[in-house]
């Protein structure tokens, strides 16, 4: 977290407090964890956007209650069929 952000009573940020009062208790809220090579921010805002309304659809969801991590993995820590992506 960063330093200069204001925590609340549960020691997350205010911003994360706020979603989660607006969203029923009884509301599902997934967390979607996407693993990929480093992309531009245009591609991965687009890429939230789109995952973000597959699960307002498919769920029936409030779009606030979906969370998406992008953990980008540079190519020389990730390899396909024994060689590194930074290999190929």
């Amino acid at each position: 977290m960063n330093c200069s952000q204001a925590t609340g009573r549960s020691g997350k940020p205010e911003a994360a407090n706020r979603i989660h009062h607006r969203v029923s208790r009884r509301t599902v809220m997934p967390i979607v964890t996407i693993q990929q090579g480093p992309r531009t921010v245009e591609l991965k805002r687009d890429l939230v956007r789109r995952v973000t309304d597959a699960f307002v659809d498919a769920l029936q969801i409030p779009a606030e209650a979906v969370q998406v991590w992008i953990q980008e993995v540079p190519t020389d820590s990730w390899a396909i069929g024994g060689t590194l992506t930074a290999d190929k």
